[in-house]
């Protein structure tokens, strides 16, 4: 049975969704949020502390604040590298951070649907027919917008009805546990205000470990594109290490994580990816949380001008304000994963690497504020140089 028309029908309610849901109410427009509830994906939960003021985050939200992370290689050395003044993350859990957004959305004024998404038609007067899928409370529907926006994840089914199957962004498969956090003083091997990075290829052969505390929880997971790849039993060594064998484990999860954006996220009419489904998240880090709000914004300030002209070019617009401000960042980000990660010896040089405080300081700048640091041209210079070192330096045996 046909339903309303609306502006703005959004498919997803993931970080990149519920914002651009948001933002679009906020707006004016006449917006559906779609969500298919109950299913958590699995993420470290790490956001720049800048982030909870840009997007307004309630501090409830922030179940961590770390100061640092320390670096792990292979042969076991170990690199603290201190956040210092500029800054500190964030670590949320994605269980009640989702729910939260959505329900920022709804507060907007955006509608609601938790449905799951089935197909999508483009109509002769220009609008696109979604059919939403049936759940176990209510009927399968047909629901019309002016826009869509596919906010649902690296396996978009958005995506594959406007690109068809074939075209997706590379990605590796990520996979976490939220175990219960150990006690004050319970565990010497665990810092509860300090992120576990472990780059070894008994744990990950071409990505990274990690071990992230969420407050009472903990992140344990780790990610790889290799097929085969253990991630479960790379996980439980995880555990093993940092002595949370024992911790009760509340949930566990696993989802491709896409590690390069799409070349094209719009159909050139009204579908409009963002977020995972569009491969925005970083490659090296596979942080993605900061960057899929940020392309919620980009995508609803595009789906505005577009319902305000009416020129279905603006579309394109949120891809190239994406690549303007952070295309060079990813790029760079791509060759350390690419150069650093494939072997022991390589990680091993690379948490060197990690000693260096111009690197400490460069990296934590970057991060904080999404973008590379310019102020400051010989520092660049130096860590160049030490690379070149590192890279010609014989392996240690």
């Amino acid at each position: 049975m046909q339903t309303e028309t609306y502006d703005v029908i959004v498919i997803g309610g993931g970080p990149a969704g519920a914002r651009a849901a948001e933002r679009l109410a906020w707006s004016g427009r006449k917006t559906l949020l779609v969500d298919k509830e109950g299913r958590t994906k699995p993420c470290g939960g790490a956001i720049p502390s800048n982030a909870m003021a840009q997007f307004a985050i309630a501090p409830e939200q922030i179940k961590a604040r770390v100061c640092g992370a320390r670096m792990t290689g292979p042969s076991g050395l170990q690199v603290p590298m201190e956040i210092g003044e500029v800054g500190h993350v964030g670590m949320v859990d994605r269980d009640q951070f989702d729910p939260y957004l959505r329900a920022r959305a709804r507060e907007a004024g955006a509608d609601y649907r938790a449905a799951s998404f089935s197909s999508l038609e483009h109509r002769a007067d220009g609008l696109v027919d979604v059919t939403l899928g049936k759940t176990r409370d209510q009927e399968a529907e047909t629901v019309t917008a002016r826009i869509v926006i596919g906010a649902d994840g690296a396996n978009s089914a958005v995506r594959r009805a406007i690109f068809g199957p074939k075209v997706r962004p590379p990605y590796v498969f990520a996979y976490h546990e939220i175990v219960r956090s150990p006690s004050a003083g319970e565990n010497s091997a665990f810092d509860p205000a300090q992120c576990e990075v472990i780059y070894d290829g008994e744990i990950s052969p071409d990505f990274y470990g990690w071990v992230f505390p969420h407050g009472p929880y903990t992140s344990v997971g780790c990610g790889s594109a290799v097929k085969g790849f253990d991630l479960k039993a790379a996980t439980k060594e995880l555990r093993v290490r940092f002595g949370l064998a024992e911790a009760e484990t509340i949930r566990e999860e696993g989802a491709p994580l896409p590690l390069k954006p799409m070349k094209r996220w719009d159909d050139g009419r009204n579908v409009l990816l963002i977020g995972d489904a569009a491969g925005v998240v970083a490659p090296s880090s596979g942080e993605g949380i900061w960057y899929a709000m940020h392309t919620g914004d980009l995508g609803a300030e595009a789906a505005i001008k577009v319902l305000e002209t009416g020129q279905a070019k603006h579309l394109a617009s949120a891809r190239k304000r994406f690549q303007k401000a952070h295309g060079r960042v990813f790029m760079v980000l791509g060759f350390m994963q690419w150069f650093w990660y494939r072997n022991d010896k390589r990680r091993e040089k690379f948490v060197t690497l990690c000693k260096d405080a111009d690197v400490q300081r460069l990296t934590w700048e970057s991060y904080l504020n999404k973008k590379l640091v310019r102020r400051d041209p010989m520092a660049h210079v130096r860590v160049f140089i030490k690379d070149m070192r590192q890279l010609l330096r014989p392996a240690a045996h």
